[in-house]
């Protein structure tokens, strides 16, 4: 029998704009998938394992701006989502989530796959709704097909984000022979978008206050490209009145910012004439760690930027939100800025400089690993390639090496190594340019389901550092200095990506060198019909000493040169 409700949900997310759906089998889903597959105006496919399944989406959704449909049947299925819900909750990615379910009166009453579906995912979603159980009266068409409006329409207002819909369905699930699916015109309430502008008079108090403060930083958080934003970035930075730092997820880095600032910050030698009397700041997080400490550790004031909602206090220090455009703010402060102090903005520009001239010869001069591989790496990635890189130790490698002129990419929503293949997926199926996915060994063997599909990924890469371990826990003084660390911290493990690569028909190669890296790059972006992997294998511990010694070399390095 063919559901109403579900063909008039379809309808409405077709007219809304809703191009694709990912599917994972079931028999309580059935009525939805049909429906979904049938609609021409959506591009279906179908993900068995639900945790890929919404990493995949997720990776789509990011790309496209706008929501991804995803359909799973009752039970567990639904919690095998939570981990990229959350995700996209905090990176702010659209999501519609369909999750099918039992009548309600079936809940809790023995009866096969059922658990507590309505309002699964709480905090993590922007809201939860139920479709009323089947039934064909007017006004509960009518009640379902407004839940479907309101929750297409949140899931794209400012912050967007991951909605769910529960969808209880009773038996029978499946059309007969002669019934066809006929997908109606459908009522669409649609929302009338707006820009977020200062007023006039607020922007004579803002320039009022701002004329208090000296020594001003801009922070960027993590964001998607943005040419007009970078474009007034950039310009602010000329006019040396303020300083804009970037890290590599906010993907605002250029000549004129900031992003080299993990090599100095938190050095006391260097601290006190980068001292900030404010910080502006607009996007998500920031990988940076010793930015935030020593953003928290100064005396400044914090005025974010967004359009509307909470502002989040991240370094302890947010006095003040601005309900404003970022761009529009942006082109006000151009001509708003007081004069800077002159040694503020000198001491951050020759740290800058002076570690963007001394890194790569460091990098260079030291043994093969993980850091210089990485370096070695990014210098072939082609700049039209997106980049994503997991968790851990991958992206602050990045982070560490400055600037990139390619879209970066990365889970930091909640910043865990799981999904992060399946993110790359599913970007991959946005567009035919190369995905280039830089991990590490556990987040890629963690989700090695993201590639258990039949659709082609001519256009992914993957370099896998395998250094058979959680290298990080080596870097970090408390599971460092324990002596269970290589069993319960680290998790050493012998999986290479050789039969991965084979069982999925990946192009494979395997290097230990400098030299062998460098060949196996040489053909790496040429076109192919399989997806490339590169696995660079090398020793934690050999990777913690060369970090290092890096690090201890560039310290020195500005340490002879920054007083002089």
């Amino acid at each position: 029998m063919i559901i109403q409700s579900v063909v008039n949900l379809v309808s409405i997310c077709a007219e809304h704009g809703i191009e694709h759906a990912i599917l994972s089998p079931g028999s309580r889903c059935a009525p939805l998938t049909l429906a979904f597959v049938r609609h021409t105006k959506i591009h279906t496919r179908t993900i068995s394992d639900e945790r890929s399944a919404a990493f995949i989406a997720l990776g789509m959704a990011q790309q496209l701006e706008k929501p991804v449909v995803l359909v799973c049947t009752s039970g567990s299925a639904a919690l095998n989502y939570f981990p990229a819900v959350a995700e996209a909750y905090f990176q702010q990615i659209p999501l519609l989530i369909l999750t099918a379910d039992r009548p309600p009166e079936w809940i809790d009453q023995y009866d096969g796959q059922t658990i507590f579906q309505e309002n699964v995912y709480r905090k993590h979603v922007k809201a939860s709704f139920s479709l009323p159980s089947t039934n064909p009266s007017d006004q509960s068409l009518w009640h379902a097909d407004r839940i479907t409006n309101d929750a297409i329409n949140l899931s794209q207002a400012f912050p967007q984000g991951p909605v769910h819909i529960n969808v209880p369905l009773k038996e029978p699930f499946y059309p007969e022979e002669n019934e066809d699916y006929r997908f109606p015109e459908v009522k669409l309430i649609k929302v009338a978008k707006s820009k977020t502008s200062l007023s006039p008079d607020t922007k004579k108090k803002l320039a009022l206050t701002l004329s208090g403060f000296q020594r001003i930083v801009l922070v960027c958080g993590q964001g998607k490209p943005d040419r007009k934003v970078s474009s007034l970035l950039d310009q602010l930075a000329k006019t040396k009145k303020l300083m804009v730092l970037t890290d590599t997820i906010s993907n605002m880095q250029s000549e004129e910012t900031i992003s080299l600032h993990d090599h100095w910050l938190g050095q006391k030698e260097f601290s006190d004439p980068l001292q900030p009397d404010l910080i502006l700041s607009f996007g998500n997080s920031i990988i940076s760690k010793s930015l935030k400490l020593f953003l928290r550790a100064t005396k400044a004031e914090h005025w974010h930027i967004q359009s509307d909602g909470q502002a989040k206090d991240t370094f302890l220090k947010l006095t003040r939100i601005v309900s404003s455009d970022v761009d529009e703010f942006l082109e006000w402060l151009l001509g708003s800025l007081p004069e800077n102090d002159q040694v503020f903005f000198d001491s951050w520009k020759k740290l800058e400089n002076q570690t963007r001239n001394q890194l790569p010869q460091v990098l260079q001069e030291s043994e093969f690993g993980e850091y210089p591989a990485f370096h070695q790496i990014l210098s072939r990635i082609p700049p039209f390639s997106k980049i994503h890189v997991a968790n851990s130790m991958a992206v602050r490698y990045l982070n560490f090496l400055g600037k990139r002129s390619q879209e970066i990419i990365c889970n930091r929503g909640t910043s865990g190594i799981d999904g992060s293949n399946s993110t790359a997926v599913g970007c991959t199926f946005t567009t035919k340019e190369p995905i280039t996915l830089i991990t590490g060994d556990l987040a890629f063997f963690y989700d090695r389901n993201a590639f258990w599909h039949n659709y082609s990924m001519p256009n992914l890469r993957i370099v896998l550092l395998n250094n058979h371990a959680g290298g990080i826990f080596r870097l970090i003084d408390g599971p460092a200095k324990q002596p269970e660390l290589e069993e319960y911290f680290e998790t050493k493990q012998r999986l290479t990506a050789a039969s991965i690569s084979q069982e999925f028909g990946f192009e494979y190669q395997q290097v230990e060198s400098r030299e062998a890296l460098e060949l196996a790059l040489n053909g790496f972006y040429s076109p192919s019909s399989k997806p490339k992997l590169i696995e660079v294998s090398t020793d934690s511990e050999m990777n913690a000493r060369i970090l290092s010694e890096v690090k201890a070399k560039i310290k020195a390095l500005l340490s002879e040169s920054f007083y002089s």
